[in-house]
């Protein structure tokens, strides 16, 4: 069945929004051009037009989308009456660091954010910070973090370790997924959880991210 009109500018904005992402990805914000984001969506120039006036507003888009997927993460976490804060924390950050890796649009976003030549109103990073700082003040209230943890230095700690390990790779060319992959996750909370927890072995933990195998394991 043919496509209608509609569908067929939902799909063109979409493409064009993927592009992007990938160009923002491969050349930073300022040396990318209009030019090859229309050319790798297979899209002429006067349609990217159509949909965005400028690369600001494709910016503002990528990091629009790129928001919500970073919310549909840590959403399906569902903070409110977990029994078990940090496994929590633990299964999303396995779950995050996947997505970073497998989706552009999502790792634009995030990179925007740290791109001196992007000027952006969301930031991604700090989303995440917030939301990790949230369960480890849930994991003190629930007596499972050690005394001496102050909460904003470790959700910044975890917050450049989950993000950082997508931008070690990319900045050593690496092609393999070895710094996004789940064993460099696994064993960024073999280190860390000790630390942070109270009187709780590691081995109550399952560090590479129990729910997020299970699921994997369905799909």
């Amino acid at each position: 069945m043919p496509m209608t009109q509609q569908e067929r500018a939902v799909r063109t904005r979409r493409d064009l929004i993927s592009s992007a992402a990938d160009v923002f990805n491969l050349r930073g914000f300022a040396l990318s051009s209009l030019m090859e984001i229309s050319s790798r969506a297979g899209v002429s120039y006067g349609a990217l037009h159509f949909h965005f006036k400028n690369k600001r507003m494709l910016g503002e888009e990528v990091e629009r989308v790129a928001f919500q997927l970073l919310h549909e993460i840590i959403e399906r976490g569902q903070l409110r009456d977990h029994p078990a804060p940090l496994q929590l924390l633990v299964d999303t950050s396995h779950r995050l660091a996947q997505r970073v890796a497998e989706d552009s649009v999502l790792r634009a976003g995030f990179r925007l954010g740290s791109d001196a030549t992007w000027d952006g109103r969301i930031d991604l990073r700090q989303e995440w910070c917030n939301w990790v700082e949230s369960v480890l003040r849930r994991s003190r209230e629930q007596g499972c973090l050690a005394s001496d943890v102050v909460l904003e230095d470790a959700a910044s700690a975890i917050t450049a370790a989950i993000v950082g390990f997508e931008v070690l790779g990319r900045a050593e060319g690496n092609t393999d997924g070895a710094w996004c992959s789940r064993h460099a996750t696994t064993r960024f909370w073999d280190l860390i959880l000790p630390r942070l927890t109270s009187g709780m072995a590691v081995v109550d933990f399952d560090t590479a991210g129990g729910q997020v195998k299970a699921a994997a394991a369905q799909s």
